[in-house]
């Protein structure tokens, strides 16, 4: 049954709290599966990628075939329809403009005593874009994976991507193609991970792995962090709707299952100061559940995880919010503006009733790949930045390095480290 908590009982902090931890109580430890599947592709390779393939996706595949060929792409834009082409061109262009805005700049000065100093940056050479497939099978991820990828100026964009039964969805190569994707392979799973993070005689590793995945792919993606980076550790999707009375409930209805239909798991929360309104959202969440081709999924998520949160005291609203550190956070209410000032904690927040969560799925131009699970209360969407590393400049005349080497030196002996204060003492004697 959906959760219904109201801010003004006495009980409400010890409820809410409840809320927050209850997905992690169903939770299962699947990081020893994930570790014999990632040991066995570091040591057979293609050989294992190939067999745990073939359990779990296509009776059929031959690792002959893993890499997707140009005439496959080529049918694929033959295949896909033309409506779908011309979205995700548009889609391209937008999320490519917005993230050339997000390219850093490198800085180099001199300081007071005289040492250069700065940073500059550079891309990353390799990186590998995880993609689902089957059912969960979705263009739009590539688009806002590689694009940035792109904009950064990685030299190598891998991408994987599930085949069930040796089917991928046209649009998804249609959208690999549009963003500069090198390289196609049709795996997925821990597997796919442990190959693009160690490389098989079919593939070459990455430097860093990005998109989302099933909790094994997320477990997998866990387990190689170290060798290569990741993007984050992605849980099921969640959207928090802060709305007052003035709205249609069908919009709000609409928008609190774009999410639930993602995922059993996937949390829908609305927060609102009319018990009315959240009536009549619930009411059309019933009605518009009969309609959804997802619907199973959807009433599953909406019953076991959704809540709708009675908060007459915006003040308390917005803590609430803070507290709950969405994914997704709409703000349909009059002046929200004024609102945004005090959201310290979301992915990405979506301004008025015209700005449905939906539209930053696909068209608006930032990446919708964001920090779930309320991990952004440290994490960021992802960006420019994630495809690129940070490098720091140091550079030291005669002058400059007499000044500053005594105190480097003593600094040195404090710590024991002998050679690091004699590599600064012999300079210093010349």
């Amino acid at each position: 049954m959906t959760w219904r908590l109201d801010t003004r009982n006495g009980n409400f902090d010890s409820e809410f709290s409840r809320f927050l931890t209850a997905r992690d109580a169903t939770e299962k430890d699947i990081s020893a599966s994930v570790r014999a599947i990632i040991d066995d592709v570091r040591s057979r390779k293609d050989t294992a990628v190939e067999e745990y393939t073939r359990k779990w996706d296509f009776a059929g595949f031959e690792m002959a075939s893993v890499r997707v060929s140009e005439k496959e792409i080529r049918a694929a834009k033959k295949a896909c329809p033309d409506d779908v082409k011309q979205s995700l061109k548009l889609a391209a262009k937008r999320i490519a403009s917005y993230h050339k805005k997000q390219f850093p700049k490198d800085v180099s000065y001199i300081d007071p005593m005289g040492v250069q100093l700065g940073w500059r940056w550079s891309a990353i050479d390799a990186v590998g874009l995880y993609v689902p497939g089957g059912k969960a099978s979705y263009p739009s991820s590539v688009l806002m994976n590689a694009v940035p990828a792109k904009v950064a100026g990685c030299s190598r964009l891998v991408m994987v991507v599930p085949a069930p039964n040796g089917e991928l969805n046209p649009a998804v190569l249609v959208a690999a193609d549009l963003a500069g994707v090198d390289e196609i392979y049709r795996i997925g799973g821990a597997q796919a991970v442990a190959a693009l993070a160690y490389g098989t005689e079919s593939i070459a590793p990455v430097d860093k792995i990005v998109g989302p995945g099933n909790a094994w792919v997320a477990e997998a993606k866990r387990q190689v962090f170290g060798k290569v980076g990741i993007d984050m550790i992605a849980g099921p999707s969640e959207i928090c709707v802060m709305a007052d009375g003035k709205n249609d409930p069908t919009w709000i209805a609409a928008d609190l299952l774009s999410q639930a239909e993602h995922d059993a798991m996937s949390q829908s929360v609305l927060i609102t100061d009319d018990a009315n309104f959240a009536n009549a959202v619930e009411s059309s969440i019933e009605v518009q559940l009969v309609t959804l081709p997802r619907a199973d999924i959807a009433r599953a998520s909406w019953k076991e995880q959704g809540v709708i949160i009675l908060a007459p005291d915006w003040q308390q609203a917005v803590s609430v919010i803070n507290a709950l550190a969405p994914e997704h956070l709409e703000l349909a209410v009059e002046e929200p503006q004024e609102l945004l000032t005090h959201i310290r904690h979301a992915g990405a927040i979506f301004l008025g009733r015209y700005t449905p969560e939906a539209i930053g799925d696909y068209i608006a131009g930032p990446s919708h790949v964001l920090p779930t699970s309320r991990t952004a209360r440290f994490s960021s969407v992802l960006s420019v930045t994630d495809f690129m590393k940070r490098t720091s400049v140091i550079g030291c005349s005669a002058v400059s390095f007499a000044a500053l080497a005594d105190a480097g030196i003593a600094l040195a002996q404090s710590e024991g480290l002998g050679a690091h204060a004699l590599s600064m003492q012999v300079r210093k004697r010349k």
